[in-house]
């Protein structure tokens, strides 16, 4: 699914950023979500609750930007904006 590769990819670039930091976990996660991303924000978060599990950002509470600009560079991904981390 398009959905669980999106959401996959993200968790890693996660965990990679709370390692680079040292982090012991991830408590916050903010994301955009485009407008052709074809996800929605209720399916990410439970995409996102999935794919966590184990992981440092298992348990973060995941804060969701919708964009509407089907014209935005980024209007078909799901972008990183910033993590909240536990040192």
């Amino acid at each position: 699914m398009h959905e669980t590769g999106l959401v996959r990819d993200l968790i890693q670039r996660i965990g990679q950023a709370a390692a680079a930091h040292g982090a012991a976990r991830v408590c916050g996660v903010r994301v955009r979500l485009g407008a052709l991303s074809h996800l929605s924000a209720a399916h990410l978060r439970e995409h996102f609750a999935i794919e966590a599990r184990g992981s440092a950002a298992e348990g973060a509470c995941l804060t969701i930007t919708l964009s509407a600009d089907p014209a935005d560079p980024d209007a078909q991904h799901l972008r990183l904006e910033s993590l909240e981390l536990e040192v």
